[in-house]
């Protein structure tokens, strides 16, 4: 029997080796599929990162877009709250109804000067983010006819018309003047949403170096018609005007708010006859009371208006001083001696139908005597005289048929109010002993307008302004009765013959506003005027009463181009 060979350990690890050295087939394939796997899930896992990355840019894109939304959500929040507040506020003014009884709108009671917001109205324009500008005025030719001839521009010299012993009048006159012109600027800017501040201003070419005066309309040149700031606490209804602006006197189409004076709508630049009003320095304020009820208290920059020739004061008592041109007035003219500013009041009142108003002011006017026996000129420490002028007014516009007819009146009486009229009667003369004499007055003024169409306004007005006797029985006072007056009806007559000083002065005018062209290019309007006015003066020796009268026509083609 052959021996049996048993393998040796040795032989075996070489035949296992040789096992796992050369692969079954069944498992390489499994290998090869493990690691497509293993590559496909790499793959994937990639892609997935990519788009992880993308997910997560995304996400940070919608949450910053989504915070902007926030804050722009927050920030409509509080413009639609401060909105709907400064909305309640005027309407809260507004209450007071409008025409015809009807409650009107809340921009009806809103003032021009308050009209723009964060975002500008249109016709305004943005100067960087936080004021509006607001361009305005016009470019004018005006056409006048006046008989007789007060040599005069477009603003007619009512106690200037002269009497018959005049060449002027027995003339008449005739001129082109587009010296009405007039530039204005609004700006506004919104401090908070309950406070703003404005500017305004507005200016014309009627000035003339010689005729710059403080009296009214004070022309100084380039002529300022207005220059004036207004403080506005929207939440508390507190408003404050500081500059020049009409008077508080003037009264107002709604509340007591800057630009929205009731102007007569005549062509002439000196209006009509018993209008009140002037335009000089003044710091004013005002409050909003209640629905429909404001009150208003300024202080004016004071001015007196004195009697012209035969007046004369006695040579030792000053009135009135030369202005000195080293001091920027005016060395032509005189101004008269003032310590103390016009202070006037109104109440304005809108219980629902129609605006009404009552107003007043107190004056003070100084002179100097320089001797206090002014008969005997005895030289005595010399005293300064101080008189009180005041003056009570109203005035009432009531809408008679909505948006179709408005009538209007307005009154003043006092003693010392010359210089808020139109016709600028004295305000005051000197009594015998060289004091201060007031003048006793009146103003009386009605008016209608008729809107005929949407761009066609008709008008017609009606004045009257007297003035009474007051002070010494000579030319020292005014409209004494031992005055010469028996050459004024007579041609050529001398000039000491015809010492008449005017008692009244009445006028009624009429006239009309087209619009020839309204649109995206601007405005084009043609007017027409027609008035009649008298001048009667006081009785003077022999009983004579001196009258004379003017007709005067204008015409006017404006452009507005803002």
């Amino acid at each position: 029997m052959p021996p049996i060979h048993r393998p040796t350990p040795r032989i075996l690890c070489l035949a296992l080796l040789a096992g796992v050295a050369v692969p079954h087939p069944a498992s390489a394939q499994t290998v090869s599929e493990m690691t497509a796997r293993m590559d496909a899930m790499q793959r994937q896992m990639l892609a997935m990162q990519q788009e992880l990355a993308i997910l997560r840019r995304q996400a940070g894109a919608q949450r910053t877009a989504l915070a902007g939304e926030t804050r722009e959500r927050r920030m409509l929040s509080q413009e639609q709250s401060r909105l709907a507040a400064r909305t309640q506020r005027q309407q809260s003014v507004a209450q007071a109804g409008g025409p015809g009884g009807a409650r009107p709108s809340a921009s009806e009671h809103t003032p021009v000067i308050l009209a723009n917001d964060l975002i500008c109205n249109a016709g305004s324009y943005a100067l960087g983010s936080a004021i509006c500008f607001t361009p305005g005025g016009f470019v004018e030719l005006a056409g006048i006819f006046r008989s007789p001839n007060v040599v005069s521009d477009v603003a007619t010299d009512f106690n200037g018309i002269p009497f018959r012993n005049s060449p002027q009048s027995r003339e008449s006159e005739f001129r082109f003047s587009a010296r009405q012109s007039r530039l204005s600027g609004l700006f506004t800017a919104k401090v908070d949403p309950t406070l703003q501040i404005s500017a305004y201003y507005e200016i014309d070419f009627l000035a003339a170096g010689t005729t710059s005066n403080s009296r009214e309309s004070n022309s100084y040149t380039p002529r300022v018609r207005q220059v004036f700031t207004t403080i506005d606490a929207l939440d508390s209804g507190w408003h404050v005007l500081a500059g020049q602006a009409w008077s508080l006197i003037t009264t107002d189409a709604t509340g007591i708010i800057p630009l929205k004076e009731q102007i007569p709508l005549t062509i002439d630049a000196q209006y009509v006859v018993g209008f009140n009003w002037t335009r000089n320095p003044q710091v004013r304020v005002v409050k909003d009371v209640a629905p429909g009820l404001w009150v208003g208290l300024s202080v004016e920059s004071p001015q007196s208006v004195l009697p012209p020739s035969p007046f004369a004061a006695p040579g030792l008592v000053n009135v009135n001083n030369t202005g000195d041109a080293a001091g920027l007035l005016n060395n032509s003219t005189t101004y008269s001696n003032n310590s103390v500013p016009d202070v006037i009041g109104k109440v304005a009142i809108e219980p629902g139908f129609g605006h009404y108003e009552v107003k007043g002011l107190v004056r003070f006017f100084d002179d100097r005597l320089s001797a206090t026996n002014l008969t005997t000129a005895t030289r005595l420490p010399g005293r300064s005289d101080t008189a009180v002028g005041y003056g009570i007014g109203g005035a009432a516009t009531l809408p008679v048929i909505d948006k179709r007819l408005d009538l209007q009146v307005s009154g003043l009486v006092g003693q010392g109010i010359g210089r808020y009229g139109s016709a600028q009667l004295p305000d005051f003369a000197l009594k015998a002993d060289g004091s201060v004499a007031t003048i006793p007055a009146f103003q009386l003024l009605a008016g209608a307008v008729a809107h005929v169409q949407p761009g066609t306004d008709v008008y017609v007005y009606a004045g009257w302004e007297h003035a009474a006797r007051a002070g010494a029985r000579n030319a020292t006072g005014y409209g004494s009765p031992t005055l010469v007056v028996t050459g004024c009806d007579v041609e050529g007559a001398a000039s000491g013959t015809c010492q008449a000083e005017t008692r009244d002065i009445r006028q009624i005018t009429g006239g009309f506003w087209h619009d020839l062209y309204k649109g995206g290019y601007g405005r084009l309007v043609a007017g027409a005027q027609v008035s009649y006015t008298e001048r009667d003066a006081f009785r003077g020796a022999q009983g004579i009463q001196p009258s004379n009268h003017l007709v005067t026509g204008l015409t006017s083609l404006r452009y507005y181009p803002f």
